[in-house]
């Protein structure tokens, strides 16, 4: 079971890296209930070892491509953040330390295994996974698209994806860059 939830949560990161055409440096916000994942129901059967292996499939595949992980807690840390201080240099950081029923397995996960872990009250990704209905939407930047994936499941959980843009300004004579 685990391998296959490791190779969705894979899969699923590599479209949206590529859909969204991140580049180095960029941020994608995960929210991952590993209760629905597994099966349960969100918030009450939080499982590490389901987390770990979402993880490593979307850690994995960022590590590659040189892209940071901001992982969402849960509603019971008020959706915090946990991300690489190296990506946030001029961010307030925020005292918690998520624990699997306080934070998720998920951001538990990112904490134990980031090599300088940090906490947000916030941030503005560039694109993001959420695993579960989590409600990562207040975590992009203002301008979010809908990613449609290959899979719309990682294990029994629903898959959502998006990507962010820049906002069009201008009229109708307004030229705009189709690169983003």
């Amino acid at each position: 079971m685990y391998e296959e939830i490791y190779a969705q949560a894979k899969q699923a990161c590599n479209e949206l890296c590529d859909v969204a055409k991140l580049k180095e440096g960029s941020i994608v916000v995960i929210g991952c209930s590993s209760s629905e994942v597994a099966g349960g129901t969100i918030g009450h059967n939080s499982s590490l070892e389901t987390a770990q292996a979402v993880f490593k499939g979307i850690y994995e595949v960022l590590c590659e491509r040189k892209i940071y992980l901001a992982a969402q807690c849960c509603e019971h840390l008020n959706r915090a953040i946990i991300v690489e201080r190296e990506a946030v240099p001029n961010a307030e950081i925020v005292n918690v330390v998520p624990q699997p029923k306080a934070g998720g397995s998920f951001a538990t996960t990112a904490y134990k295994t980031f090599k300088d872990p940090v906490a947000l009250e916030e941030i503005k990704a560039d694109a993001g996974l959420d695993i579960g209905g989590t409600l990562i939407g207040m975590h992009l930047k203002k301008v979010a698209v809908p990613v449609r994936l290959s899979i719309d499941h990682i294990g029994q959980a629903i898959l959502l994806a998006a990507r962010t843009r820049p906002k069009f300004i201008g009229g109708c004579r307004a030229v705009y860059d189709d690169s983003f």
